[in-house]
């Protein structure tokens, strides 16, 4: 099954996509659900509004609350959608943006240390951060923030940054 590669991707002819992921859906916090539930409260102003014969301040309140939590809820879920972190045999990349695009990238060749933080509720929902250290820099180059399941991406990068810094000639 052959994907299509995404146009801020750039694959060279033997670099193959080996994980890819977006941020853990916690990551939308909490205005995701309270928008919805300001939805609720709307959907059931605007109905009684309208039972009690004609369009009242009320209803016209309801739709007004409706409108706001979908465009809050839709903002937190587009954010989201539009931020990914892939791992290639070659590269690191971290994309986010809606608007304007910034992405990430670096040769695995550059890498010199990782380190893998999760909090106490971060590991009882799958989540944390994967942090990237750089050779020549003692500040994190790349971090990962709230990745589902942080532990399978560290396995991954290890797994290719070993077969990065091992030599390729052997000697007899």
């Amino acid at each position: 099954m052959s994907r299509s590669t995404p146009d801020w991707l750039h694959l060279s002819d033997d670099e193959d996509i080996v994980w890819e992921s977006r941020p853990h859906p916690i990551t939308m916090g909490p205005r995701v659900p309270l928008a919805l539930a300001i939805v609720l409260v709307g959907v059931v102003l605007a109905g009684w509004g309208v039972t009690d014969g004609g369009i009242a301040i009320v209803a016209l309140f309801g739709v007004v609350l409706m409108a706001a939590g979908l465009i809050v809820a839709s903002v937190q879920y587009i954010i989201w959608t539009n931020t990914r972190y892939v791992i290639t045999s070659d590269e690191l990349y971290k994309k986010y943006g809606i608007i304007s695009r910034d992405v990430t990238q670096f040769r695995l060749d550059r890498v010199q240390n990782t380190s893998l933080q999760q909090s106490t509720v971060g590991r009882v929902l799958g989540y944390g951060n994967l942090t990237v250290y750089t050779a020549g820099s003692g500040e994190p180059e790349l971090t990962f923030e709230r990745v589902s399941s942080p532990e399978r991406a560290a396995s991954v990068l290890n797994e290719y940054l070993g077969t990065v810094s091992a030599p390729n000639d052997q000697t007899v």
